[in-house]
């Protein structure tokens, strides 16, 4: 069992920044790839951002390249989301969750996440 526990987010305007990290209680992380979901109010959790279990390969969702980064350091049992000029529409929760070696885009691909943590962008 991988717990993983999310720190970051807040209240941030237009244009701003926040890092989000994700910190993992089991070493068996580094095997894992790692995506970030994003639930906006009212809508389902989507997937936006993966990496792969060495960190070689990422995934994001249109919305979002150019603006956020994700990486990772196994060493330390961890994994981060740069996310940069944020829009108001980033408002939601977000969650970090572990997954298969390789990259998968489904949700249902994912098995251990995190709590959540809220980020919302004012105009």
């Amino acid at each position: 069992q991988v717990q993983l526990a999310q720190s970051g987010g807040g209240l941030v305007q237009a244009g701003g920044s926040l890092r989000l990290s994700c910190v993992a209680s089991e070493s068996t992380f580094s095997g894992y790839s790692v995506g970030w979901f994003h639930q906006a109010p009212g809508k389902e959790r989507e997937l936006i951002a993966a990496i792969g279990w060495n960190g070689e390969n990422t995934h994001y969702i249109e919305s979002v390249k150019g603006r956020f980064t994700i990486s990772r350091d196994n060493a330390k049992k961890a994994a981060y989301l740069q996310m940069n000029n944020l829009k108001p529409e980033d408002t939601g929760v977000y969650y970090c969750a572990t997954g298969p070696p390789h990259i998968m885009t489904e949700t249902l691909a994912y098995h251990y996440w995190g709590q959540g943590t809220q980020v919302t962008v004012s105009p």
